[in-house]
């Protein structure tokens, strides 16, 4: 394997983002990789990051918009965004990405449910 990090952008208060780290980390161990925990609440993903996730996962960033948080109904609903708009918006506040996002080399997947990890590997 080229690439030995599988990486977890978590919200530990999260339920189902425990629950999709609790598959990345029984993942990692099956198939001795190191797993990298980033609480990207305390170090948001700049655009870039973003981008790069979206584009190795092949999902567009209203997929990956929790557009039920507060912050998002308050200041953004009922108007349209485009991807770049939506990914700065995330940026600026990362709580509207929803989560778990799981990273493995050129691939990207949201662990909901947390059984989406396995596509990593195929």
């Amino acid at each position: 394997m080229k690439n030995k990090k599988l990486i977890v952008w978590h919200n530990p208060r999260c339920r189902k983002s425990r629950e999709g780290l609790r598959a990345a980390e029984a993942m990692a161990e099956a198939k001795g990789l190191t797993l990298e925990i980033r609480k990207y609440l305390d170090e948001p993903p700049k655009a870039g990051e973003l981008k790069a996730v979206l584009r190795k996962s092949g999902m567009k960033a209203d997929e990956i918009l929790r557009n039920q948080e507060k912050i998002w109904k308050e200041n953004f609903k009922g108007k349209t965004y485009s991807d770049d708009e939506l990914i700065a918006i995330m940026s600026q506040y990362p709580k509207l990405i929803e989560r778990p996002l799981v990273i493995y080399g050129d691939k990207a997947v949201l662990a909901r449910p947390a059984e989406n990890i396995k596509k990593l590997f195929e």
